[in-house]
């Protein structure tokens, strides 16, 4: 019996102790993002304001007709929100693996992988 209650306490030692460990916070320079970025015929523009647009060349919109989002980065995640023209606006949340001066990789929550190169300050 003391032998199991030995082990029990034990393990509730380390259980409390695994779950209140904490994931280190990766944290990124925003000012590497501001600029334009491409992947494939889709280009984002992130302003140093905390607004953007996004446009897609092989629908044929220009960088002038680029769907505005603000956006903002804190430690990884990158949020932005689109601003739809009718009036509402669209969330979207990325987790940022990878931000340097020429390349920027993010992924969402359902499993997508963007990847993309800047193309201009």
């Amino acid at each position: 019996m003391k032998k199991t209650l030995r082990y029990l306490t034990m393990l509730t030692v380390i259980t409390l102790l695994a779950v209140s460990c904490t994931k280190t916070d990766t944290t990124f320079d925003q000012t590497l993002l501001t600029g334009k970025w491409q992947s494939g015929t889709v280009f984002y523009k992130y302003a140093a304001d905390g607004t953007g647009g996004t446009w897609d060349t092989s629908d044929n919109v220009t960088e002038a007709e680029a769907q505005a989002f603000t956006w903002t980065l804190v430690n990884d995640l990158l949020t932005q929100i689109h601003i739809l023209e009718t009036g509402g606006s669209v969330p979207k949340v990325y987790t940022v693996t990878e931000l340097t001066e020429t390349s920027l990789k993010y992924h969402d929550d359902f499993g997508t992988n963007f990847s993309f190169t800047k193309v201009s300050k």
